[in-house]
């Protein structure tokens, strides 16, 4: 997707090798408009897979989530990290390591908000080691409902998450592919198929 392209190099920073602080527009302050056309292009995507519902982790997975919900008319759940008074019950659980942060945390949603009817599409910022995506996964497999594919806002080629994907068949809609980072500049996939 070439408007997240050109965002990402114009307000993208890099970190190391393996870090995109993309903080400007979609993990702390978010582009609505930007989230909006992202939406619509999962939408384009996904749109005759019958879809019920849209998941997330939070929290930087909600504002792409809930854009593309808002496209398929359909509720956004996002898993929770925190265990609240409110959500003790009656949950579907799985442990997820943050590659970034350095933490394992426990996601949950509660059962009533996923069945064995519900046909899913998985939203998430970043697809990296796959950690998040894999938990929502193991989630949807608990509740026994039908997962579609996961549409994802970054994906991060030179780290293994999308092969764990292909490997379980997966459909991977990703809209910005990077393939490396090189003297603190991002290499998409396709410039680098280009070459």
């Amino acid at each position: 997707m070439k408007l997240l392209e050109d965002r990402i190099r114009r307000d993208g920073t890099v970190i190391g090798t393996d870090v995109l602080k993309v903080d400007n527009f979609l993990n702390h302050q978010v582009d609505p408009d930007l989230m909006q056309a992202m939406g619509a292009e999962f939408y384009r995507q996904f749109h005759d897979a019958n879809i019920t519902k849209i998941l997330t982790v939070e929290s930087s997975g909600i504002a792409p989530a809930l854009a593309t919900a808002m496209e398929f008319h359909v509720p956004m759940v996002f898993a929770r990290k925190h265990k609240s008074l409110t959500l003790k019950d009656d949950l579907y659980t799985a442990n997820v390591f943050s590659f970034t942060k350095q933490t394992s945390n426990t996601i949950a949603i509660a059962h009533k908000f996923l069945s064995a009817d519900d046909r899913v599409l998985i939203i998430d910022d970043f697809l990296a080691n796959g950690q998040a995506v894999k938990g929502l996964t193991e989630i949807i497999a608990d509740a026994g409902a039908t997962l579609v594919g996961a549409g994802i806002v970054i994906e991060k080629t030179f780290q293994k998450g999308r092969q764990m994907l292909d490997e379980q068949g997966v459909r991977v809609v990703s809209l910005a592919r990077i393939a490396a980072f090189a003297d603190g500049q991002v290499v998409f996939a396709d410039e680098q198929d280009a070459e």
